[in-house]
Order: C-alpha cells, then sequence, then structure tokens
C-alpha cells in the first residue's frame, strides 16, 4: 500500500498558523496542495504567512482574529469559508504561557493563559461546527504534555492544555455522530519554535542539556508535527477519534523537566526584582 497524502481541492484553516509549529502545518498543507486559510491575531504576521505560503502555488487567504474574542472569531470563520467553501481540515493551534509559581501568579496572568489556550479552542470549535464538512471533517488541537506532566512554574498551562485534552475527547463523542473526527497533537520540545527559546534553552549550553536529556537525543523539528497533522487528517487515521497523541520524541518533556523547571525558577527570581 502507497500512502498519498495529497490534500488538493480540500480546506484547511489553521488558527495560529502563522508562526511557529502551527505555520509549519500550514505550510505543510499548502504544498500538499490544500486551500489553506491562516488566522491570528497580529496583521502584520498574517501577511508574512500569505506571502510564504502563497509561493508553493495554491490557494491561501489570511484572516486576523483573537482567539479570545468568540465574535471575532466567527468572523474570521464565516470569511474563510466564503473564499473557500466548508471545512475539511481545522486546526487550532494558538498558545500562550510563561513561568511563575502559582502564589506569585495574579489572577489577571492565571486567566491570560486558560482564555487563550483553553477558551479559545473552545471558541475555535464551536464557531467552526456549523462549517465543518459532515460527514469527513477532521479537527485537530494542539495540546502540551503539561495537560498530563504537572511541573512547577506551570499552573495555568497545565490546568488550561488538560482542559484542551478533555475537550477534545468530549467534542469526539459528541460530535461523532456528525462523522467528524477530533483529536489532539501533544508536542515536545520543537527545535527552533519561541516556547524552546524562551522557556526552554536560552543558551546553547542550555539546548545542549535539555537535547541530551530526550530518549531520541534530539529536539523535534516542525515537519515531525506537521507529518503528523497530515496523516490524522487523511483517510488513512480514518478510525482515529479521541486521541490525544504525543510527538514528543519518547516522554521529552518529563525528561527534560530538570531544565524546564531550572529555567522557570530563575525566570521567576528575575521578575521578582523588577
Amino acid at each position: 500500500m502507497r500512502i498519498d497524502l495529497q490534500f488538493k481541492g480540500r480546506h484547511v484553516i489553521v488558527f495560529g498558523g502563522t508562526t511557529g509549529i502551527n505555520f509549519g502545518i500550514a505550510d505543510a498543507f499548502a504544498r500538499q496542495g490544500a486551500d489553506v486559510s491562516v488566522v491570528s491575531r497580529r496583521r502584520e504576521n498574517v501577511d508574512n504567512a500569505v506571502a510564504a505560503l502563497t509561493g508553493h502555488g495554491h490557494r491561501v487567504a489570511g484572516f486576523c482574529a483573537d482567539v479570545r474574542d468568540f465574535e471575532a472569531v466567527g468572523q474570521a470563520m464565516a470569511e474563510a469559508v466564503a473564499k473557500f467553501g466548508a471545512v475539511d481540515v481545522m486546526v487550532s493551534g494558538a498558545a500562550g504561557n510563561f513561568f511563575a509559581q502559582a502564589r506569585h501568579m495574579s489572577a489577571n496572568g492565571f486567566k491570560a493563559v486558560v482564555d487563550i489556550d483553553l477558551l479559545g479552542t473552545f471558541h475555535v470549535m464551536r464557531q467552526a461546527y456549523e462549517h465543518l464538512r459532515k460527514p469527513g471533517a477532521s479537527v485537530i488541537n494542539i495540546t502540551a504534555p503539561q495537560s498530563t506532566i504537572p511541573m512547577r512554574y506551570q499552573s495555568h498551562a497545565c490546568a488550561a492544555k488538560a482542559g484542551v485534552d478533555q475537550l477534545t475527547r468530549v467534542l469526539a463523542l459528541e460530535w461523532g455522530l456528525d462523522g467528524i473526527r477530533i483529536n489532539a497533537i501533544s508536542p515536545g520540545p520543537i527545535d527552533g519554535t519561541e516556547g524552546v527559546r524562551r522557556l526552554m534553552a536560552q543558551s546553547d549550553e542550555e539546548l545542549a542539556q535539555a537535547t541530551s536529556m530526550v530518549p531520541l537525543k534530539r529536539l523535534g523539528t516542525l515537519d515531525d508535527i506537521a507529518n503528523l497533522t497530515l496523516f490524522l487528517a487523511s483517510p488513512y487515521a480514518s478510525y482515529i477519534s479521541g486521541a490525544v497523541i504525543p510527538c514528543d520524541g519518547g516522554g521529552a518533556l518529563e525528561s527534560v523537566k530538570p531544565v524546564l523547571e531550572a529555567t522557570g525558577r530563575l525566570a521567576e527570581a528575575q521578575a521578582r526584582k523588577v
């Protein structure tokens, strides 16, 4: 059997699809022939992503919306559907994070991460429902290993991503009746992303230490996540729904917890001096 992951004539919309992991996903679908819509909060990022993706020769459009704004998400979704038709694949990947002990964290700080990661995921999925192809649509949420691995300085992200995991499972039950599959990908440390640069490895020494702790002895790549997304969105995954799938080099986040928590201690100490 030859696996063919072509998406020509399919409409793929990626929330958060202008930078990092989510841009890598949008780029992969564009390369495979999909009509791609990307949605992000900043117009500059949207314009840059559209310019880069258009270079593949397929139809691309960009829209501005903050996932915390339910109505703005709905407007962006409606505009994308008006341009390219019903949604075959929807990826929800917007995220926010920072280091802080719970006892030093403000209510607004905790709320900000929950609003982006969890409430934002609900907004995207809820507004997408009426536009998803029924049957046949595939929804993929980008979660994080913090959803199951408790970490110091990450109470907000752990709580929010655990919610994303359960939202994925519950809506897989509810929307499965419409022939919609819903899964989530849990990336480990991905090389070159803001998360690695800002939260884990701010020096070559920290990067080397973190890499050495990953069971596969390397950081992940954008292609690692994109390839899994392509598979989950394809007919070859037609009986997979309600799954939260790690793509992390073998429990990478758990392995690099000492590096992350050391970085968190330093970040918090610096923040308290300001």
